[in-house]
């Protein structure tokens, strides 16, 4: 049993030879990237030749995105499967060579192609700031314009054509300076969402490919929503569509109601599941035979438990549950920063007036009521 549990433990090491130039007993930082942030996994001090040998364990089917560090300068970067044997040389200036791992060569490329690409256009912008002459400057910004669609255009062909390797993840989130990502189009959903759905048949349980189907989900939200937008009718306030406790799609616009009261809120929360009982509850009953109705619309990831207090508190109205929570695109839309939230709705457009609390909630329904 101890020499099964050895040989499984080995199956899983990935082993990595670091020789860093010009670096004699100096210290490498080795870190993890944890989806958004660096994570340090440790801290090697090379040999008198400015070699060592490190292994980390990596699970089968879950690559990793890991870095090697001299003080702040990244010096090497890596995409390491379950036994892979790789060998990394780098100097102290940031330049690397990564053999014995496809993926890794493929990510290199990747950082190589994106640091031209950024490089030239900062050259550009700084060009272009420093400029007298208008019209120079303004070729400047045009010739931006061109650079950046045709790195777009690179970028689409290439993870397209490797839609099964993880070195397309961080493609996805390149960007030019805080306000230019380089996938900023709305239609740029659907290559997240295609990718996300190569990946997910090679690397299920990858964490990096849930981040970027989480990151297609929601720009796929935005992207259903401007469409729907689009068509819909002009009205004051967004339409939302969501499912309710039975998975039946249910619209805002289609509420048959004078006056609609509309609230986000999350089930997990003991003071907003007494609302609906001390507060909702008797507004409901004492106007719904008048023209008035609640679309009730839940943030909570976890579904089941928004439909167990939905069930077990009987909720007459309409309730439908986001489980995208905070990433909502609906609540983006209705700027909602923190939950409860309320809007009132009547004949088609959102009224103005303050909630302070139930007495005040109920003079507005009654007021908008006809």
């Amino acid at each position: 049993m101890a020499v099964a549990l050895s040989l499984a433990s080995c199956g899983r090491s990935a082993r990595v030879d670091i020789t860093v130039a010009d670096a004699p007993s100096s210290e490498v930082i080795v870190k993890l990237l944890d989806i958004n942030r660096f994570k340090v996994l440790d801290t090697l001090t090379l040999d008198e030749s400015g070699k060592i040998v490190y292994k980390m364990d990596v699970r089968k089917g879950e690559p990793e995105f890991v870095y090697l560090f001299r003080g702040e300068k990244k010096i090497a970067s890596m995409i390491l499967k379950s036994a892979d044997k790789v060998s990394v040389e780098a100097d102290t200036l940031g330049n690397f060579t990564v053999t014995g791992s496809q993926e890794s060569l493929k990510l290199a490329q990747v950082e190589k192609d994106y640091a031209y690409a950024l490089s030239k256009m900062n050259s550009l912008a700084r060009r272009a700031e420093d400029a007298v002459n208008p019209e120079y400057a303004l070729s400047l910004r045009q010739d931006m314009g061109k650079t950046y669609l045709e790195y777009y255009r690179d970028r689409v062909r290439y993870v397209m054509e490797n839609s099964t390797s993880l070195s397309v993840v961080p493609v996805f989130f390149q960007t030019f300076g805080a306000e230019l990502p380089v996938f900023s189009q709305s239609t740029d959903a659907i290559h997240f969402r295609n990718v996300a759905d190569s990946l997910a048949i090679v690397y299920p349980d990858s964490k990096y490919v849930k981040a970027l189907r989480q990151e297609a989900d929601k720009r796929f939200g935005y992207l259903e929503l401007q469409t729907r937008i689009a068509a819909a009718e002009s009205i004051s306030y967004p339409e939302i569509e969501l499912p309710d406790i039975k998975g039946e799609k249910r619209s805002l616009t289609d509420v048959d109601a004078e006056v609609i009261l509309l609230q986000f809120w999350t089930a997990s929360d003991v003071e907003q599941k007494m609302f609906n009982l001390d507060v909702l509850k008797p507004l409901y009953e004492e106007f719904n035979s008048k023209g008035f109705e609640i679309y009730q619309v839940s943030l909570d990831v976890d579904k089941g438990l928004w439909a167990q207090v939905v069930k077990e508190q009987k909720l007459p109205w309409i309730s439908v549950c986001d489980s995208r929570g905070a990433q909502s695109t609906y609540a983006s839309l209705y700027n909602i920063s923190a939950v409860p939230a309320l809007f009132i709705i009547a004949d088609g457009q959102l009224v103005d007036g303050s909630v302070v609390d139930e007495a005040s909630l109920r003079k507005l329904i009654r007021d908008s009521l006809k």
